[in-house]
């Protein structure tokens, strides 16, 4: 399956500091990254996590899938 994940649909205001924040709980993050836009420096709305181990990705994905963040 792979340990890097997809993360959409996300607040403007969510830094990488944040997603690695809401992982953590499932295991080891080993990255966390928004995706900026590059001229304005704000946030696209998506990002990518990875996670130490397919199995630690797969409870972030039952944990977080559906779920709220921020507000949206």
């Amino acid at each position: 399956m792979g340990n890097k994940l997809y993360v959409g649909n996300l607040p403007y205001s969510v830094r990488d500091s944040d997603l690695e924040q809401a992982f953590g709980q499932f295991g080891s993050v080993t990255s966390a990254k928004v995706m900026m836009e590059r001229d304005t420096g704000r946030s696209k709305g998506f990002g990518f996590v990875e996670m130490g181990s397919d199995a630690e990705a797969q409870a972030a994905i039952q944990g977080v899938h559906g779920q709220n963040f921020g507000g949206r």
